[in-house]
């Protein structure tokens, strides 16, 4: 018996060879992904392909497990997982930090797929076992308003919307310093660091980077600090965290991308401030625009109010 898997091949895995990206997306050795490629079990946007071939963000592949590799998502509850809306179509949930979008190699924490399983909740059985219903993902330490497929048509259909980019994705970051201008346009390509495997860069196109477009205007300014108001033209993993960084503005908090340490310390902060603060789309089943939105979390709130108070 096999389990056939249907699936774009994420951002994030730009470039890699194809038994690379596969021993990344499911969690198996990379000599099983060549004896599957190999054996005429995996297809790039319905063509086979050799193991050594370069895979490309967005392209689809399908590939046919075996059983025994089939990992489901067990049901474990999430604290801190709220519900902002459930309907026959979707559920939109408040994600808190430390929880990933679906099961992924290497990643042991809790997951928002675990946590609506033990809600009890069926979704979308699109797409990969471990990511039914995902359409689009946070960041394990980026926190706010998230949307999870529940129907198969709204799964077609959302998927179709993040790709050509008709939602409306707004997100609160709270940089460092003062960006000049205070209103503008970040548009830099986004690619895998060229040394450091966990991180994005932005790189020229000819290196893997992929077109990234992130607006942004000055919604507080404080000592030291901004809080932008940021408008996400393209979704690529890291986007914001990599494009202010880019200017000399990382995220407050966001040690991986440069932000200063000592700041962060001093606002009681352990990841970057960045928060996923509203969510606009055509609903899937009523066509009707709807909008969700999600509050600060305790912690942002927290640097946010010790800035305003040195202010």
């Amino acid at each position: 018996m096999t389990d056939t898997r249907l699936l774009p091949v994420p951002d994030g895995l730009q470039g890699l060879r194809l038994d690379v990206a596969m021993s990344r997306l499911f969690g198996f050795s990379r000599t099983a992904a060549a004896d599957l490629i190999d054996a005429g079990q995996v297809t790039l946007d319905g063509t086979a392909v050799p193991r050594s071939a370069k895979v490309r963000g967005g392209e689809w592949l399908e590939v046919s497990l075996p059983a025994a590799e089939v990992a489901a998502v067990e049901p474990e509850p999430v604290d801190g997982l709220v519900v902002l809306h459930d309907d026959a179509d979707i559920v939109v949930v408040d994600k808190p930090v430390g929880v990933a979008a679906h099961p992924s190699p290497g990643w042991t924490g809790p997951t928002v797929l675990s946590g609506l399983a033990a809600m009890g909740y069926r979704l979308a059985t699109s797409g990969a076992a471990e990511r039914q219903g995902i359409v689009h993902r946070l960041d394990a330490g980026t926190t706010g308003a998230m949307v999870v497929a529940k129907s198969e048509r709204a799964y077609s259909l959302l998927k179709l919307a993040f790709k050509e980019r008709t939602v409306d994705k707004r997100y609160s970051a709270l940089v460092q310093g003062h960006p000049d201008p205070s209103r503008g346009t970040i548009d830099a390509p986004i690619g895998r660091h060229l040394s450091a495997d966990y991180k994005f860069a932005v790189v020229s196109v000819a290196s893997g980077g992929r077109p990234s477009v992130t607006h942004y205007e000055t919604d507080e300014a404080f000592r030291g600090a901004t809080l932008l108001d940021v408008h996400l033209e393209t979704g690529r993993t890291h986007q914001i965290r990599v494009h202010t960084a880019a200017v000399r503005h990382p995220c407050v908090g966001d040690l991986t991308y440069g932000a200063d340490p000592t700041l962060a310390r001093r606002l009681g902060l352990t990841r970057q401030w960045l928060h996923a603060r509203e969510l606009g789309f055509t609903h899937p089943g009523s066509g009707e625009q709807v909008r969700y939105r999600s509050p600060y979390p305790a912690d942002l709130q927290h640097a946010l109010d010790v800035l305003r108070g040195e202010s």
